[in-house]
This record gives C-alpha cells, structure tokens and sequence, in this order.
C-alpha cells in the first residue's frame, strides 16, 4: 500500500511513534465501503510531523498536522478489514465522545470546587463574596446543572458499558455536557474576578480547555443532526 496525503488536528501527532491512518482504498463512488484503516510507523519514509500547531487551551497535549508522501506500508498494516475502517471508527468515535464528556463534567465540578472554596474564603464588604445572594444562586445553579449532566454521563456509561450503541443518548450527553461546562467555565471565571483572568489561576486554565467539547470529535451542531436523525426522523 502507498500512502499519499495529509491530515489536520491530530491529537498528540508531534510525540506519537505510530498513527492508527484512516485512508480512502476504494473509489471515491464507493462512499463509506471504500475506506481502511492502518497503523503507520512514525519512522517510516515519508511520514512528516508537518507543524504543531498553536492553541487556545489544552496547551498539555501535543496538535500537529502530519503529511505522507509515498509512504509504503504492507498488509499486516492494515486494522481490520479493507473497505470497513469507516465503521470501526464510527464505533470507536461513539466512545471517544463520551470519554470526553465524562472528562468535561469531570472538570466542571473541579472548577466548581475550587470557586467555591474561593467563594467561600474571598471577602467583601466584610463577608464572604459567597454569602451574597446573586452569588450563593450561581453556585446553586452550577452545582446543579453539574450534578444533572453528571448523572447523564452515568446513564450513558452504563448502557455503552453492557454493549449497547446508544448513538443519540451519547450526541445527547457531548451536547448538555458542552453547554453545562461552556457557562460553569464562564461563571467560575466571573465569581474570580480579576483573578480568574489572570494566568497564574487555575480557573483561567479551565476556561481556556474547556471550549474545547463542543468541538472536538464532533461539534454541537454535527451532535444535533445526529438527534434529528436518529430520535425525531428528520
């Protein structure tokens, strides 16, 4: 097999020394029948690490764009079956969405435990900031709606952990979970003040790698034509 191409956004591509390569094998009219997946040595000839690249968050793990010219590889290269890598990674991609929204959640709540302790400790007017109304009802709604996903997540967990392929529950999970942990990273920075949009905080950190969810491994909007489709028959 010779390899030819390139790819974008590939996560931790700069330190990896394989890549599992989705590529097209078949004709272009063969849709999703015509794709394959194989392990690529980093090593080999041809194989590039083109750039890393520069992100907003997330700064701990490693972007990069890799590029193949005429890289050679042979058939035990090959995942699977030829022609069927599109449903491997259909079913592989079900699970990463839901690791990165038990991840996201995960993440909330660390955020909101440390707003509140900061709430709890930061005073004003010679009282806790967290005893003011306005910001004890923040905390009532983040603790919430954290709680609520959380036990989504759970749910969701559960019924892929006994082999079931709950496509819209998960597209469902990724979308509540984005939503919550996009305005719980948002609150969070605000309860902090100028210290939340300093960079030594953690929470600044927070906001910055928590955008990432309703984008990665496919976006809100991609989510929410899955629903339609798969639960309403639009």
């Amino acid at each position: 097999w010779r390899i030819n191409g390139s790819k974008i956004f590939i996560t931790n591509g700069v330190r990896a020394d394989f890549c599992v390569l989705v590529a097209r094998t078949g004709k272009p009219e063969d849709g999703a029948h015509g794709i394959s997946l194989f392990l690529v040595d980093k090593d080999l000839p041809g194989f590039t690490v083109s750039r890393k690249l520069k992100k907003v968050g997330m700064h701990s793990s490693d972007t990069a764009e890799l590029s193949f010219q005429d890289v050679e590889v042979g058939d035990d290269a090959v995942r699977g079956e030829v022609g069927q890598g599109f449903y491997h990674l259909m079913w592989e991609l079900q699970g990463e969405r839901l690791i990165g929204a038990a991840g996201s959640i995960a993440g909330a709540e660390v955020a909101f435990e440390q707003t509140l302790a900061w709430c709890k400790e930061r005073e004003a007017f010679g009282r806790p900031i967290g005893k003011f109304q306005v910001n004890k009802h923040k905390l009532v709604d983040m603790y919430t709606e954290i709680t609520v996903a959380k036990n989504f997540v759970y749910s969701v967990a559960e019924q892929w952990d006994k082999g079931e392929y709950p496509v819209s529950e998960i597209s469902m999970t990724k979308l509540v979970v984005g939503r919550v942990t996009s305005q719980v990273a948002d609150t969070c920075l605000q309860l902090w003040g100028g210290m939340g949009y300093m960079a030594e905080t953690p929470i600044s950190r927070y906001f910055r790698d928590s955008r990432l969810i309703r984008i990665g491994a496919g976006t809100d909007e991609v989510m929410k034509e899955i629903i339609a489709k798969t639960s309403l028959g639009l």
